[in-house]
């Protein structure tokens, strides 16, 4: 099989001398940012560290961690570590609560991004002849510029879509034939139905791949879509804390993300001690950018809980594969005592024949949670009939609460009753007034 390599002479660069590079732009990033981020320096003089401490990798746990919480107190300059007079762009995280988190790049910053998009969508089979159709935002969200940026790397014919407008995203792939599709999960199973209900078999588009994250989504999930729109579905990860889509990737062994390690420098810890764990540990990925100059980030919680391994991969690359994130130990939803998250609920779903669009609503009612799962039904499984649909919830009911060990609540809906997400779905909606 032909191996597909953006920059070959670095995805498979010997490890060896893979941890050296790691260890020479370490010693340096340390040192950029303590000179040059008051923010950061205080941190690492409370710890009681210095830049002549860092040397190599093996000191990187001497250093302090960063989290969204040292963003949004630092927000909007306290973390830049370069004249503003040479950053040439900002984006900007979705989160719903307090301050956006904004991030600086300078032009090196973008270049070194779209970059590694390239690596990602060469991983997925992207040459200068496919039509690259890019459906993740565009604007102050990441998703849309890093793979634009990448497909033009590449030097694919790039059709800028963003999300939305479904109906003008179906007319440009059939009439100009998208051969590679990148944007949320949610959204391509949209489309993959959206399809079916105007009459189009897998077979008629010319969709060969997909690049899809931003959000989580499980293996069921991939194979319903790979399903729906006769192609592979790759996963890419990406935060814009440090820097977007492009961080990972995977290969076509479909068997974990490729971390661009030349970039990032990934650890996995206890969410709870910080403590750092050994590979295959499951635990909380922290991030440090080794090569980001405007907002180079050490040591940065992600919240997402996954696994690194650094097992052999048949595509050749050498750099340390993360899983795909089970879920985040900030959104990880404790109901009735129970550790719950969302994509333990999709699994089910979809394992009993069930479509991805659901909805999981959380209350509290005479102190007791409440736990509410509204899903809709397939059109092969609609019925109007009061009892089959109640006799299906049931069904559903139990075997959530086998898979959770809580019973919830299960509301089978019409298809295409529940609203439809041309971005990041909204899954959960927890009412409860925990605070």
């Amino acid at each position: 099989m032909e191996r597909r390599y953006y920059q070959p002479e670095i995805e498979t660069m010997p490890p060896e001398k893979l941890r050296e590079l790691q260890s020479e732009r370490l010693v340096k990033q340390v040192r950029h940012v303590y000179e040059n981020v008051p923010y950061y320096r205080k941190k690492m003089e409370e710890k009681g560290v210095t830049p002549d401490d860092i040397k190599g990798l093996e000191d990187l746990p001497k250093l302090p961690f960063l989290s969204k919480a040292d963003l949004r107190d630092a927000y909007p300059y306290g973390l830049l570590a370069k004249p503003l007079s040479d950053c040439v762009r900002i984006h900007s995280t979705s989160g719903t609560t307090g301050k956006r988190v904004v991030a600086f790049y300078t032009q090196h910053d973008i270049d070194l991004w779209e970059d590694c998009c390239a690596r990602a969508i060469t991983a997925a089979g992207g040459t200068k002849d496919d039509v690259v159709q890019v459906c993740y935002g565009y604007g102050l969200f990441t998703g849309g510029p890093g793979l634009n940026g990448g497909s033009h790397k590449v030097g694919s014919l790039t059709l800028p879509m963003s999300s939305g407008n479904t109906e003008r995203q179906i007319q440009f792939m059939m009439d100009l034939g998208s051969t590679i599709l990148c944007c949320t999960p949610s959204y391509a199973a949209y489309i993959g139905e959206s399809l079916k209900e105007r009459g189009y078999k897998p077979e008629d588009n010319k969709l060969k791949a997909g690049i899809f994250g931003a959000e989580p989504w499980t293996e069921e999930m991939r194979r319903d879509i790979e399903k729906s729109l006769g192609i592979k579905a790759y996963d890419i990860y990406g935060l814009t804390e440090t820097s977007g889509p492009g961080v990972a990737f995977e290969c076509e062994e479909q068997a974990g993300m490729h971390i661009n390690e030349d970039h990032f420098i990934a650890e996995i810890i206890d969410p709870d001690t910080g403590e750092v764990l050994p590979e295959g540990s499951k635990g909380e990925l922290v991030f440090t950018s080794i090569t980001k100059e405007a907002f180079p980030l050490l040591r940065y919680r992600t919240r997402d809980i996954c696994v690194l391994s650094r097992k052999k991969c048949s595509c050749g690359r050498t750099h340390v594969r993360m899983s795909k994130p089970m879920g985040r130990s900030d959104d990880m939803l404790i109901i009735r005592g129970v550790n719950v998250f969302p994509s333990q609920i999709e699994t089910v779903l979809l394992n009993e024949g069930y479509t991805s669009n659901y909805q999981i609503e959380v209350d509290r009612v005479n102190n007791s949670d409440t736990l509410d799962i509204y899903v809709e039904l397939p059109p092969e499984k609609f019925s109007d009939t009061v009892r089959e649909i109640s006799q299906k919830e049931k069904s559903l009911a139990a075997a959530i609460t086998t898979m959770l060990g809580i019973k919830p609540v299960v509301h089978l809906a019409a298809p295409k009753s529940l609203t439809r997400s041309e971005g990041k779905a909204v899954r959960v909606v927890d009412r409860r007034k925990l605070v």
